[in-house]
């Protein structure tokens, strides 16, 4: 059975940095690009990092600077690291495994794995 869980998220005020991580277990994870995306209320997913299972990562241009996504493939775990939040990355953020890989837009299409999610909300 796969899971993914995330966990990490949390609030914090503009200019804060939270660390999100996402275990995974139930398949052969060190074999998928894997990423994080997002969902604020009322708003369409949001593909934000991808990772490939070499280490290459892509970033949606609003973030990039500011988050670095990362793998350990040992502990079959998915990091985010969050700087400088501002209000607008507000959102519940999910981590999965895209159908297809080549970039973070990938996570707005279809996927294979998904989790439950974990909120970030960031105040001005």
């Amino acid at each position: 059975q796969v899971q993914l869980v995330e966990s990490g998220g949390g609030s914090v005020q503009s200019g804060g940095s939270l660390n999100l991580s996402c275990a995974a277990s139930g398949y052969t994870y060190s074999r998928y690009c894997m990423g994080w995306f997002r969902q604020a209320s009322g708003k369409e997913r949001e593909g934000v990092a991808c990772i490939e299972s070499d280490g290459r990562a892509d970033y949606v241009y609003s973030v990039k600077g500011r988050f670095t996504i990362s793998r350990d493939n040992a502990k079959n775990t998915l990091y985010l690291q969050m700087n400088s939040l501002k209000p607008e990355d507000t959102a519940m953020y999910y981590c999965a495994a895209p159908q297809y890989c080549g970039g973070a837009y990938r996570l707005n299409g279809p996927l294979l794995y998904s989790g439950q999610g974990t909120q970030v909300t960031v105040s001005s």
